[in-house]
């Protein structure tokens, strides 16, 4: 009976949230869907922030809008130099 008086405690779980590399890869992907040339799209919208440069096809807009334009370059970035540069140490 004496439980009813304990304040119960309710945890909401939140939505696994997509990261920044699965994002790319999602509006990659529907970007080349749809047709256009994913890469000037997207610089596109990094460069100016507007998102009609991606498509909303899967979400993708929805998608891009959720990170950072920094955290996308930051990105791609890391992806560069680490494909570059374990390219580089094979040779």
């Amino acid at each position: 009976m004496q439980e009813i008086y304990n304040t119960q405690f309710f945890k909401a779980q939140k939505d696994q949230e997509q990261g920044v590399k699965e994002i790319i890869d999602t509006v990659y992907l529907a970007l080349t869907e749809k047709g256009y040339n994913p890469v000037s799209q997207i610089v596109g919208y990094v460069m100016s922030g507007d998102p009609t440069y991606i498509t909303s096809h899967r979400g993708a807009r929805s998608l891009i809008m959720k990170v950072e334009r920094d955290e996308i370059i930051e990105e791609l970035l890391k992806d560069y130099i680490r494909t570059h540069f374990n390219e580089k140490k094979a040779e």
